[in-house]
């Protein structure tokens, strides 16, 4: 079998390759991109077998893990690498079904895992001045609205789900269908988060003073608090009726543009910055996770890994030693 090296088909296939392309083209319609895709996989399969000494049809799982490494080390991506192995084992599938192979070799090899990636994090000053912005001309209403939305985001670390979910008042009703609500009185907010579960996080005082001035506020617009247009949510739209997990995002989107954030803002991204601010404070790990309300401590771990990078840039930036000395 040749190589392609251009990305085109190789012009000469294994015999057996050519019998499988030609069912998977016949039998699954595949298109002429995907079939090529496939040739060009069973290909570098046939180069590694040649490379290795080994019959194609007598490769053993313990020669495609091998393979594998050589691609990652190669600087293969583990997606990339799946998508090739996918490839490999429906061969193999065939073959085994036409008695070419006694059973399939890549059937239990799986690609490297990625990395998972950090969640992103505003640095502190980032994160403070989007709580502290204030839009210069912008509605009072809308003003209001939107900085206690991200002082709950930032300062609780609430999901933008359970944030969308509170009620101005708490009620039987709102506890039966998992609404959450804020207690102003003890400075908690009681939410709803995955699976139902119930939590209580401390508000803090810049939270619980925006949320004190948007309530202030919020019935005005509809003739007061007992007025039938306004919905039971603490936060409603220009309607009354409970603001969506979209237009929150939409709204802190353009808060941090109109405020000079270069990153762009979203809810997750603050409850990111309230764990990793809080952890880098207090280095309480049990503390945040219950802050976050994660079931597993490990979700919450990633945040240490988010805590080394903060300290290994202090240290960079700060330490004599880590500083290059000048070629």
């Amino acid at each position: 079998m040749t190589s392609a090296t251009d990305g085109s088909a190789p012009a000469v296939l294994d015999p057996e390759v050519a019998r499988y392309l030609e069912y998977v083209r016949v039998e699954k319609r595949l298109a002429a991109r995907t079939l090529t895709l496939y040739a060009l996989d069973l290909d570098r399969l046939a180069q590694f077998a040649g490379q290795a000494g080994v019959p194609l049809l007598r490769l053993t799982s313990a020669h495609i893990r091998r393979f594998v490494a050589q691609m990652h080390s190669a600087g293969r991506s583990g997606r990339g690498i799946a998508l090739i192995l996918s490839g490999w084992r429906g061969f193999f599938t065939w073959a085994a079904r036409q008695g070419l192979v006694p059973h399939n070799p890549v059937q239990d090899v799986r690609a490297p895992k990625a990395p998972k990636p950090l969640p992103k994090a505003l640095p502190v000053d980032d994160a403070v001045r989007l709580a502290d912005y204030e839009a210069p001309g912008d509605d009072p209403w809308i003003e209001a609205r939107d900085a206690a939305i991200v002082e709950l985001l930032y300062g609780c670390g609430l999901r933008v789900g359970e944030l969308v979910g509170l009620d101005a008042q708490p009620s039987a009703e709102a506890q039966r269908q998992g609404r959450g609500w804020i207690d102003l009185d003890a400075g908690e907010a009681h939410v709803f988060g995955k699976g139902s579960k119930r939590r209580s996080v401390p508000v803090g005082t810049a939270a619980l003073g925006a949320v004190r001035t948007w309530l202030e506020q919020r019935p005005q617009p509809f003739g007061g608090a007992g007025s039938a247009r306004l919905d039971a949510a603490l936060f409603v739209g220009r309607r009354g009726a409970r603001l969506t997990a979209q237009s929150v995002w939409a709204r802190l989107r353009q808060r941090g543009q109109v405020a000079g954030l270069t990153t762009p803002v979203h809810p997750h991204m603050l409850r990111h910055s309230f764990a990793s601010h809080l952890l880098q404070s207090s280095g309480d790990l049990r503390a945040v996770q219950e802050l976050l309300g994660h079931a597993n401590i490990t979700t919450t771990q990633v945040y240490t890994r988010l805590d080394f990078q903060h300290l290994a840039q202090v240290y960079d930036a700060a330490h004599p030693r880590a500083k290059r000395k000048p070629e």
